[in-house]
């Protein structure tokens, strides 16, 4: 194996949750997707393609209604985008590598914003690329913001790619349109490419477009940009486990990024496809409900946790997380055991998305009872109680 592949660290969530898997007695918040199944429209789709037939390849780059169908869906979001500017992809994680694939040679500079899920740091590893991190900063509130100075100056003409992901798994932090404006002027600057992780753009509780979206690099850029910005059907349409994404990148692009899917994944399948058609049809009906029930997810969770003695925690603008850290507790990893163990409440250590996480905990508050919240709540309290 390459030796990159062994560095190359096991899933710290995935620790904790074989840990807690199996087990009856534990409130699981430890992945990033809801509980709720996808809307039964969206499965019937598929169902109804399925029964038709449709088993074979398709487009590379995806079938030519879907592809449109983004299209129009983004542009009713950020203003034109063409569909000669779309790929679909086998999920957003798919589309990542597709979009490093296509971008970095080994020893490439990347420079990536942190903490964050930790594919987007690990993508470029594989390839060969140097890595830098500029962190986000946490408050006293435990709001996280962003050194902006700090990341402009990172961003030189040596910087092939710059990687930022937001809203941010898993600090919920939010790009504002002012930062946005100065970091792609610094990336034209400097000819750096912008890799844009926009997967939580519609999980947003703080007003943002007409339609509700987060600030986003294509409010702002040009078409022939130096900008890839990643999409996915999992979190605004409960899809998850479907693995459908898609990358939107300049229209030059696109005939080569058919060339690596085929070399990836040849193609998403049709009857996937044909749901997602359905869910882009219906997405007034859906997405909408998802996230104004993530909105009242996020306002039960949040109070109880401040309400905790000695846990520190703010209410993100962004996301489907609540990112906390408890006094005395440093090792996120080890306590985030204890808690599955001890308490019967899974979360996510935050050591698993770089170390400026260590020391916090992500509670995935996507949860179709939001009694649940408040029960692992109450079994946190349990927990810090019998440890005092």
């Amino acid at each position: 194996m390459r030796q990159a592949i062994l560095n190359l660290e096991e899933s710290k969530i995935r620790e904790v949750a074989n840990a807690g898997m199996g087990r009856g007695d534990v409130l699981p918040f430890w992945f990033g997707e809801s509980d709720e199944g996808t809307p039964e429209a969206v499965r019937a789709a598929a169902i109804a393609s399925l029964q038709a037939g449709e088993t074979f390849y398709s487009h590379n780059l995806g079938l030519p209604e879907l592809r449109q169908a983004v299209a129009d869906y983004a542009s009713r979001l950020h203003g034109p985008v063409a569909a000669e500017r779309i790929a679909i992809t086998s999920g957003g994680v798919n589309a990542l590598m597709l979009a490093m694939q296509a971008l970095i040679d080994a020893g490439d500079e990347v420079v990536a914003v942190t903490p964050v899920w930790p594919n987007l740091t690990a993508q470029p590893l594989i390839l060969g690329a140097r890595l830098r991190c500029v962190a986000l900063q946490p408050q006293a509130d435990g709001a996280w913001t962003l050194d902006l100075p700090a990341l402009l100056e990172a961003i030189t003409p040596q910087t092939r790619l710059l990687v930022v992901n937001a809203p941010n798994n898993p600090t919920g932090w939010t790009l504002s349109r002012a930062e946005q404006q100065a970091i792609l002027a610094r990336c034209r600057e400097t000819g750096t490419w912008i890799l844009s992780d926009e997967v939580y753009e519609r999980l947003y509780y703080a007003g943002g477009s007409a339609l509700g979206a987060a600030p986003s690099f294509l409010d702002i850029a040009d078409a022939h940009d130096r900008l890839v910005v990643v999409q996915s059907f999992s979190k605004s349409f409960l899809m998850t486990g479907w693995r459908l994404g898609w990358l939107t990148m300049p229209a030059a692009m696109t005939p080569q990024m058919g060339k690596l899917l085929e070399f990836n994944t040849s193609c998403a399948p049709v009857f996937v496809q044909r749901a997602a058609l359905t869910a882009l049809a219906q997405t007034e009906a859906i997405t909408p409900r998802i996230v104004a029930h993530l909105k009242g997810c996020r306002d039960t969770l949040v109070p109880l946790l401040q309400a905790v003695p000695d846990v520190q925690t703010s209410s993100a603008p962004g996301g489907m997380y609540a990112f906390l850290r408890i006094a005395g507790h440093s090792d996120s990893l080890q306590l985030a055991k204890r808690l599955v163990a001890e308490a019967g409440l899974g979360l996510a250590p935050g050591i698993a998305f770089g170390p400026e996480a260590e020391g916090w905990l992500r509670w995935c508050f996507a949860s179709k009872d939001v009694g649940r919240l408040a029960q692992g709540v109450q079994r946190l309290e349990r927990w810090l109680a019998a440890q005092r």
